[in-house]
């Protein structure tokens, strides 16, 4: 019933949506032709309607993948915030992309203005119904009722948050385990039954949701109960937490069967997509612009010293993957030979070799270090997909031998131009330090820490502190 009721909900709220967004963009369309002495042509005004029938369709589409149309009786509002402008921002690219495309005689502005006006609008129109909601539920109406698995540690945390939000509406009908398991004292008072019990309990009561908060060991004589479950239409939740010490998994597939992926972080895939975005976008207006300078920097490498103009290395990228890494020539032709000669000299602890004066770096070398020059080729391995503008600096593959199991964890991004430590010090930073900044990176990871890094890294390029 509940099942059937939501996906009606789900239906109208798509529905809605779509006509609000229809409705906005032919007001803003209304008003954006006002000027026109004659009105659009059939032509024209098919372009234009192209237009707002991405954007809202795109919307739709989005929304529907960040979960917005799903239940958020146990989302935070500033989470259902976020989603919300990540669908306006989705369409308003679609929509801006499409009167590209199109050539429809709109102005420049309207994309950005439908894809604003859309998203608030859409957003406010769903907050005060959350808000309103969840006042009710405060007040003991429009909840549910969950049978939680387990009396452990697991489940006293999953009754305290429920007594800790009752914004979300759930009121709990009692707790099932088996004899051979302790319960925590603080839920010795608790209605306790046994499992051959809940095909019973789900007559005699309602019960909306069966949340398994067991012990991993328990898990394999769940069967039966799971069963029921599925019979009687009620969903079960399993908590994700089976192994204690992991980080959260994500929910997803292999192949036909669904699956549960751990890793140390999840990054959102709509801002990761994102990321890739500003990446090629970024690299590509770099490139061109960079153009003259990498002309003339290649005439002053290939006349003061023999060699190619390129540098190519073996560098480890995502997951310690190879690939081959582009900088111009800074050093001597045979640098990479007369590196172990030069070991003793090493200004880095850790597996990392870095020199302040370098015997090997050549005059123009010196130059293009200082400003960072010698970095710009790297935006073709940005846009081939080996690296990003914002990562972990990529290492040398015998850097990577020597690292200790946590040290690998600054693989687990796509490697980049600039990052914490090119901004925040270089060799004035050791290795395990500059570690600890790759880590503190990924973990916190967003689209507004890389503008951050980004700007930060201007001023450093102009104070000329590359070597």
């Amino acid at each position: 019933m509940l099942r059937t009721y939501a996906r009606q909900l789900d239906r109208v709220a798509r529905l809605l949506d779509l006509a609000v967004s229809g409705l906005l963009f032919v007001a803003l369309v209304s008003l954006d032709q006002m000027h026109r002495a004659n009105g659009l042509t059939r032509p024209e005004a098919w372009r234009v309607a192209a237009i707002g029938i991405v954007g809202a369709l795109t919307w739709v589409l989005v929304a529907h993948r960040l979960g917005i149309y799903a239940s958020q009786r146990r989302r935070p509002i500033v989470e259902m915030v976020s989603l919300l402008g990540a669908a306006a921002l989705a369409s308003t690219l679609a929509v801006s992309f499409t009167a590209f495309l199109t050539a429809a005689p709109v102005a420049r502005r309207l994309p950005l203005v439908f894809g604003l006006s859309q998203g608030l609008t859409l957003m406010l129109l769903r907050l005060p119904v959350l808000a309103g909601l969840r006042a009710l539920r405060r007040k003991g109406k429009n909840y549910r009722d969950v049978l939680i698995v387990g009396t452990g540690a697991r489940a006293l945390r999953v009754r305290n948050s429920i007594r800790a939000h009752p914004e979300w509406g759930l009121r709990i009908a009692g707790f099932v385990d088996e004899q051979d398991y302790p319960v925590e004292p603080s839920l010795a008072s608790e209605r306790i039954q046994k499992l051959h019990e809940v095909p019973d309990l789900m007559r005699e009561r309602v019960i909306d949701e069966v949340i398994l908060a067991c012990p991993l060991s328990m898990l394999a004589g769940l069967g039966p109960l799971v069963q029921v479950c599925a019979e009687a239409g009620v969903p079960v939740t399993l908590l994700s937490d089976l192994f204690d010490g992991l980080p959260t998994p994500r929910v997803g597939r292999l192949g036909s069967l669904s699956a549960l992926s751990y890793a140390p972080v999840h990054h959102g895939r709509f801002e990761v997509a994102i990321k890739r975005l500003v990446d090629v976008v970024g690299a590509s207006v770099a490139l061109v612009g960079a153009a003259p300078i990498l002309a003339g920097a290649a005439v002053l490498i290939r006349a003061t010293s023999p060699g190619p103009v390129l540098f190519r290395q073996q560098r480890c990228g995502l997951n310690g993957r190879r690939f081959e890494f582009l900088k111009l020539r800074s050093m001597q032709a045979d640098a990479h030979e007369r590196r172990a000669d030069l070991l003793e000299m090493n200004e880095m602890d850790g597996p990392v070799f870095k020199m302040t004066d370098d015997p090997r770096v050549t005059r123009v070398g010196r130059v293009l270090r200082k400003w960072s020059i010698d970095e710009l080729p790297q935006l073709w391995n940005v846009l081939r997909g080996d690296m990003s503008l914002v990562g972990p600096r990529p290492p040398l593959p015998e850097e990577v031998g020597l690292y200790e199991t946590f040290e690998r964890r600054r693989l687990s991004m796509r490697p980049g131009i600039t990052c914490l430590w090119q901004v925040g010090g270089r060799n004035e930073i050791g290795f395990a330090d500059w570690v600890k900044l790759d880590v503190g990176y990924i973990d916190g990871w967003s689209l507004l820490l890389d503008l951050q890094i980004l700007l930060r890294t201007v001023p450093a390029v102009l104070r000329g502190t590359g070597r």
